[in-house]
C-alpha cells in the first residue's frame, strides 16, 4: 500500500537540521579543551576542560591579557595547540630584566602569577605586526614566547571563555582573568 498522500516527516528535516547545526557551533564556534602542564598555573590547572571561542577574532581584534589557545609550530613535530596570555601586541615594546616584566615602559602588576619569574631569560623586543608575545602564568614552568618565540596571529585558534570542568572550578575567564 503506497499512500502518496501521507503527510511528510518534517520532523525529520527538523532533527538534521538542529544536529548540523549543533555540529557547526561544535566544531566552529565553541570547542572544548583539556588543559596539559602547569604552565598556565594558578590560573588554570592541568585536566580543566574550557571552552574555547573560535569566532571571536572573525570580529573583535586580540587583546593584552587574554588568555588564548593557538598552534604550535615545531620543524619536523605536528603541530600542537598551547593555551598562554598574551603579555605583547603588534607595536608593543616587552622588556624582561631581573624577574620584571615591562610593557610600553610600565612596570606590570600581575595578581595572577604565582611567585616572580627568575631571571634566566631576559627579553628586549618590539612585537612586529601579526605576532603576539605570549607568557604563561607560571612564569619558571612555561614553555612560551621566551623560548618558542612570537606567535602568528593565524595561529590562533579563539579565546578561552570558561573553565567547565571540573564543576568547582567552573567560571567565566574572558571576565576575570585578572589582566586588566
Amino acid at each position: 500500500m503506497n499512500n502518496k498522500n501521507a503527510p511528510f516527516p518534517y520532523w525529520i528535516i527538523i532533527l538534521l537540521i538542529t544536529l548540523a547545526i549543533a555540529y557547526f557551533i561544535r566544531h566552529d564556534v565553541f570547542t572544548p579543551y583539556e588543559v596539559q602542564g602547569k604552565s598556565m598555573y594558578p590560573t588554570l590547572y592541568g585536566g580543566e576542560i574550557l571552552i574555547v571561542n573560535k569566532w571571536i577574532y572573525q570580529f573583535d581584534e586580540v587583546e593584552f591579557g587574554e588568555i588564548i589557545v593557538f598552534h604550535m609550530h615545531e620543524p619536523g613535530k605536528k603541530s600542537k595547540d598551547f593555551i598562554k596570555r598574551v603579555i605583547g601586541l603588534p607595536g608593543d615594546h616587552i622588556i624582561i630584566q631581573a624577574g620584571k616584566l615591562i610593557r610600553n615602559g610600565e612596570l606590570l602588576q600581575e595578581d595572577y602569577i604565582n611567585e616572580p619569574m627568575n631571571n634566566d631569560r631576559p627579553v628586549d623586543i618590539t612585537i612586529p605586526k601579526e605576532k603576539l608575545f605570549v607568557l604563561g602564568d607560571n612564569r619558571n614552568n612555561s614553555k612560551d614566547s621566551r623560548e618558542i618565540g612570537l606567535v602568528d596571529l593565524h595561529d590562533v585558534v579563539g579565546r578561552v571563555e570558561v573553565i567547565i570542568y571540573p564543576w568547582e572550578r567552573m567560571r567565566c575567564l574572558s571576565d576575570d582573568d585578572g589582566a586588566n
